[in-house]
């Protein structure tokens, strides 16, 4: 007999179509513009306040930053040099209640070693900052740090070279799949009763006098436009907040710089370690996070002035992460090494700094007109205050008593009932006909939802068989994307609802066709459609891996740019702007 543990909104079509409806039939409290981690925790905090809530999204829920940050849930150590302790102090508290109590199937702990390469003043040096780090999470969640001489250091860590180091100090984070954790507040958003909604532009602000009283939608899939009415309009669009803020008229305020981010994924088996790596270099630090059967290095932090829907990377992003990474490893990595790439934009509140890495990343809530909240800046640990600072600039103009924000203690979709089940695994493995490890790997994905996954596959074993180039995932999972998690591209199944786009070396081409066709029937495709699904793909990883050739930015983008050119107005179907 299946748990009533979960009870979840499935985002399928028809929920889609419903929503659709009421977002041009109601007016609502509050309309959240953006669904990556801050709009969609906004949602969240707005419904379970009591609030009537629409969360609109142009493109797909973390299409943006929220899909491709080093997932991280982290206090920030570098923070600590900046002597920015409010704000790491801040994280770390955050780092605890996801590990704990609102997301413990979707954030674990995780290892880092930091290696030391002078042996008096930088293990003191080091070693001071991460016991203030350690000190600063008063609840003392993970292990505290430990000093290690180069023999443990290199017992830890056997790909390091001897001379790399003298010794090591090692420390605690957490670690967290970002599409899939974005996606789950949207989800646990609409359980509580909003109205959420993707490819769902907003294309301008309505207004009445001064005040702003709703925002024009585009449905990007039929064109049809919206007009969504609500007492307060939240705009959470991350690097594109300033052109949210010039559709209000609003020269001043807020202003966000993008700074570029790229990430690259190699095997587990080209690098031996059995924790994970932090280095210092000369722009910042740089990561090296054990990632199932990879490895995630990263990451860059330079400035991005071009296209902000379309960020790529260059031969110069990937060749700096290797020479980086090389040099603390006996054996060093070459391009051929690489299975995955992926580039995002970090959303900084703009300063005088020069270089983004001196950028602060606390973040900033602003009321450029009567009727409309703009929230800025900040990292991904802290979305959830975030959005609760905003929300509270928001309830101040309702005119009614709102109550204060409760999303501390409300556990995330999938997170109640999942330490039980996971302590029966081995049952819930028998009864779906999959090993252990599988349902294991499940349960980190799903949490308690991991109910709906396997009750597809009793109903249909077939979808228990693994995807064809994707071995790591079942057909369920694809067909679960489109049923119940909002999908409604096979781009939004291989790159956020899976991360099969960074994990094969293929970038998932080889699953497309198979992934389309399984997720056809909900979305009410024909062959055609599934063709031209398939094909809008493998165009886009083309396109990406063209651009990763080129020497710097302009090339890149103007590479990325000319294939999709070639290939058809809808082959890059990402939507720009809010």
């Amino acid at each position: 007999m299946r748990s009533s543990t979960v009870t979840s909104v499935p985002l399928g079509p028809a929920y889609r179509a419903e929503t659709l409806r009421r977002l041009g039939d109601d007016e609502f409290d509050v309309l959240v513009v953006g669904g990556g981690v801050v709009g969609a925790g906004a949602a969240l905090d707005a419904v379970s306040r009591g609030l009537s809530v629409a969360l609109v999204e142009a493109q797909d829920w973390a299409a943006g930053t929220s899909s491709r940050s080093s997932k991280l849930v982290h206090g920030g150590l570098r923070y600590l040099e900046q002597l920015d302790f409010k704000l790491v102090r801040e994280a770390l508290k955050e780092r605890g209640l996801l590990l704990t109590r609102l997301a413990p199937h979707l954030v674990r702990p995780v290892p880092f070693l930091f290696p030391l390469r002078h042996r008096l003043w930088e293990r003191f040096y080091v070693g001071a900052g991460i016991a203030l780090y350690d000190m600063l999470d008063g609840r003392r969640i993970l292990p505290r740090h430990r000093h290690m001489s180069r023999r443990r250091a290199l017992a830890a860590a056997p790909s390091l070279s001897p001379d790399a180091l003298v010794g090591a100090v090692q420390y605690h984070d957490a670690q967290v799949d970002d599409a899939r954790f974005a996606m789950t507040l949207a989800r646990t958003a609409a359980q509580y009763g909003a109205a959420v909604a993707t490819r769902a532009r907003v294309t301008g602000l309505v207004r009445d006098g001064d005040r702003v009283t709703g925002a024009r939608v585009t449905d990007l899939e039929d064109g049809r436009e919206i007009v969504v009415r609500a007492r307060q309009v939240i705009n959470a669009t991350g690097v594109w907040t300033d052109e949210t803020a010039r559709m209000a008229g609003n020269k001043g305020g807020l202003r966000v710089r993008a700074s570029k981010g790229v990430h690259i994924t190699v095997p587990r088996d080209r690098i031996t370690l059995h924790t994970g790596l932090i280095l210092r270099t000369e722009k910042s630090v740089l990561f090296t996070i054990p990632w199932g059967r990879h490895w995630i290095i990263g990451t860059t932090d330079t400035d991005w002035n071009l296209d902000k829907g379309r960020p790529v990377a260059s031969r110069a992003d990937i060749e700096y992460l290797l020479d980086q990474v090389n040099k603390v490893l006996s054996t060093p990595l070459t391009h051929d090494d690489i299975d995955g790439v992926y580039t995002g934009l970090r959303p900084l509140l703009a300063g005088d700094a020069s270089d983004t890495a001196k950028l602060s990343r606390e973040h900033t809530v602003a009321r450029p007109a009567p009727g409309l909240v703009v929230i800025a800046g900040g990292k991904y640990t802290t979305y959830r205050v975030m959005a609760k600072d905003a929300v509270d600039v928001a309830a101040r103009e309702l005119g009614t008593a709102v109550p204060r924000s409760v999303t501390d203690r409300l556990p995330l979709l999938g997170a109640e009932g999942y330490e039980a089940l996971r302590n029966g695994r081995a049952r819930l493995a028998a009864r779906a006909g999959v090993d252990v490890a599988r349902v294991e790997r499940l349960l980190g994905r799903y949490g308690s939802a991991v109910e709906d996954v396997l009750g597809l596959i009793e109903e249909d074993p077939s979808l228990g068989e693994p995807l064809t180039g994707a071995a790591d995932y079942l057909r369920a999972e694809a067909l679960y994307a489109a049923t119940h998690e909002g999908a409604l591209h096979l781009e939004d199944v291989l790159v956020r609802r899976t991360r099969i786009s960074i994990e094969e070396r293929d970038r998932g081409v080889a699953a497309a066709a198979e992934v389309a066709a399984i997720i056809a029937p909900v979305l009410g495709w024909d062959e055609e459609d599934v063709r031209r699904e398939t094909e809008r793909y493998r165009t886009m990883v083309h396109a990406e891996m063209s651009a990763e050739l080129q020497p710097d930015d302009v090339s890149a983008a103007a590479a990325r740019a000319e294939i999709c050119e070639e290939a058809g107005p809808r082959a890059d179907d990402r939507a720009v702007g809010v």
